[in-house]
């Protein structure tokens, strides 16, 4: 009989919003704990240390969708081995057996549970602080795939895991501030891919998986991930289940974006029962979904949308919008005033998204 292993650091899914012309929410302590929720297979979500972060844990290696804040790099390293050891335990929770690097060899066979392999990967789903501000620290403590695999002192070895992302992505981590980088060289993307999707040459723990690109949803360089073996989706800040969406317009987030990334997400999920379980989702922010909540968020954001643009037709300014109180009925669950994201903030990027002259210029981008 197998074991069902629940790995619990502690409960921390504080909101991070990330920073908005020129803002950012203070990071938390470095104390604060953080959570390990098992999710499907072998993808498991890391919650308190920024953004959520989503791992695959098992014979290949880790790979990590995001690395939280900067200040928290330590928290989810420690994460990372704990669930490593998890994985050697005599009954796994899940057969081992098949991971692409070893899959068919007579090691494999005779010592299963082998010594745990390193970070090979990390995906960024964007671009902001709190989902790749722990980029250069786990990254240093991984290990390339190559480099792993063949030598302990080839040049690349060093080197560390590889971190893909959307171009965009890349294009503003390297964008200068001033006199620096915004953010260290060692931070950024090590692939880039500037098509519709890419994936993974091999299988990676039992999973294919997939990395497509939503445009212009809460940035221009978003991404969503899909481990199609465990049934498992992570969706950055497309989707949260903490406040309305982030819509970083500076950085072409718009309205539709989101609801389009939304909608393809329901496009690959297959609940298990009338939208309920199925397919799981590791939302940017807030606790772990389903198809069912996925789909009160889409349908959240059209009403809201719709409502909006049809004011816009009207000839309503962002002031007579806002004093509809277009949001009123959805308040109560999603409302949210701070001194970086609120509710008025919300409604003017969607108003701002969807004016003629922002639906002109996204055209031109693209």
């Amino acid at each position: 009989m197998k074991k069902t292993f629940v790995v619990a650091i502690a409960l921390g899914t504080a909101f991070v919003a990330p920073p908005g012309r020129g803002e950012q929410r203070p990071a938390p302590a470095v104390d604060q704990p953080v959570e390990i929720l098992p999710v499907h297979g072998s993808i498991f979500m890391i919650a308190g240390a920024g953004g959520n972060i989503t791992a695959s844990v098992g014979k290949d290696g880790v790979l990590l969708v995001d690395t939280g804040l900067a200040n928290m790099s330590d928290k989810v390293l420690d994460a990372v081995r704990q669930l490593q050891r998890q994985m050697q335990v005599k009954e796994p929770a899940l057969d081992l057996r098949w991971g692409a690097e070893t899959r068919g060899t007579l090691q494999s066979s005779l010592n299963p549970f082998g010594p745990p392999k390193p970070i090979r990967y990390v995906i960024n789903t964007h671009f902001h602080a709190d989902h790749v501000g722990g980029n250069e620290k786990i990254a240093k403590a991984g290990r390339t795939f190559t480099g792993g695999n063949v030598a302990g002192d080839i040049v690349d070895a060093g080197q560390g895991a590889a971190i893909l992302a959307y171009e965009n992505t890349l294009n503003h981590m390297s964008a200068p501030t001033g006199a620096q980088a915004s953010t260290p060289e060692r931070a950024w993307p090590t692939d880039t891919f500037h098509h519709e999707s890419m994936k993974l040459s091999h299988f990676f723990n039992g999973d294919g998986v997939q990395i497509v690109h939503i445009p212009n949803a809460h940035t221009d360089g978003d991404v969503i991930v899909y481990f199609r073996g465990s049934d498992v989706i992570a969706s950055g800040d497309i989707f949260q289940m903490t406040t309305y969406p982030f819509i970083d317009v500076d950085h072409g987030g718009t309205i539709n974006g989101i609801i389009e990334g939304a909608n393809r997400m329901l496009d690959i999920v297959i609940p298990e029962f009338r939208m309920e379980g199925g397919t799981m989702l590791v939302p940017g922010h807030g606790r772990l979904s389903d198809g069912g909540d996925l789909a009160y968020y889409r349908d959240m954001l059209t009403i809201i949308r719709d409502r909006v643009q049809a004011l816009i037709k009207q000839g309503k300014t962002l002031e007579q919008v806002n004093a509809a109180k277009v949001t009123a009925d959805y308040d109560p669950r999603w409302g949210v005033t701070s001194s970086v994201w609120s509710t008025d903030r919300f409604v003017a990027a969607v108003y701002t998204t969807l004016q003629p002259s922002a639906a002109g210029s996204k055209k031109k981008s693209q």
